[in-house]
């Protein structure tokens, strides 16, 4: 029996929270595209581990707070916070051990139980002030 879409997000973005990144083998698909650009980072299935691993070598208590999840036709939406210590290089930032916390929306197409597209927004402005490095607004 396949898996609800909102089900499907919240085994993978739990899984991430426990520092699981074989979620992102098991809920990725090998023709994966993410619209949404990060410095450094394919927009592919490898580049969704790569970011998870930045993050958590960064954040090493990395973790994402579901707010809702709503599902409709092949596409799911997470409202989420991000958060974590910063206790690593981030973006060239050495480790500041601040805490950040900023949200995020991510909108996912999902096709055989497997992420195929990506859109997303993250606060990084929010994120860069938080760790004292960028001007608050």
């Amino acid at each position: 029996m396949a898996k609800d879409l909102k089900t499907l997000a919240q085994e993978f973005y739990d899984g991430i929270n426990h520092g699981d990144l074989s979620m992102v083998d098991t809920h990725v698909a090998e023709d994966f595209i993410d619209h949404e650009e990060f410095p450094g980072i394919p927009p592919n299935k490898a580049g969704v581990r790569q970011f998870f691993e930045m993050m958590r070598s960064a954040f090493p208590d990395f973790h994402m707070t579901v707010h809702e999840i709503l599902a409709e036709g092949d596409k799911v939406v997470v409202r989420m916070a991000i958060g974590g210590t910063h206790r690593g290089a981030f973006l060239g930032v050495p480790p500041t051990n601040k805490q950040v916390n900023v949200e995020g929306i991510d909108i996912i197409r999902v096709r055989d139980e497997r992420a195929v597209e990506h859109w997303g927004v993250m606060d990084v402005a929010a994120m860069m002030q938080q760790l004292g490095v960028a001007a608050g607004p």
